[in-house]
């Protein structure tokens, strides 16, 4: 490798490592019981509901009807993210007949589906690797 190879690596390779802050606040939980489980994915495989196909999973403290998770090192891309107030603390969400869900639950942008969950498309937000980016859900 010449001298003229290595400083063009050494300057591109960091411009493509670029990385984002995160953070993420869900409001509206019923309580300050429980935990909010929180799912980041970085495409639409498994969103929104299987934990083993999520980029990220993490469980959030709340307080006052709210739960904040800050994260670092996350790669420019597009993310979508869901979540829910688990009040016992079992890691699932419970449902009622149907399967309409008891607790509430949320999504990035707020998204809304129709007869189901919204998809990773209206539920999706850029992080552009340059910021700090703030995402914040409404349960219901």
């Amino acid at each position: 490798m010449t001298i003229h190879q290595i400083i063009v690596f050494l300057i591109i390779f960091p411009l493509s490592q670029v990385q984002s802050e995160l953070e993420i606040v869900i409001s509206n939980t019923k309580n300050d019981q429980g935990v909010v489980q929180v799912l980041l994915f970085e495409s639409s495989d498994g969103f929104p509901d299987a934990p083993e196909k999520a980029y990220k999973s993490f469980q959030a403290e709340i307080k006052n009807n709210q739960a904040k998770i800050s994260l670092s090192a996350i790669p420019k891309g597009e993310y979508a993210i869901s979540a829910f107030h688990d009040t016992d603390g079992d890691g699932k969400m419970r449902t009622g007949i149907f399967g309409v869900p008891k607790d509430r639950y949320g999504f990035s942008n707020d998204a809304k589906g129709r007869m189901g969950p919204p998809s990773f498309e209206d539920a999706s937000f850029k992080v552009f690797g340059d910021k700090k980016e703030e995402v914040r859900i409404n349960l219901r």
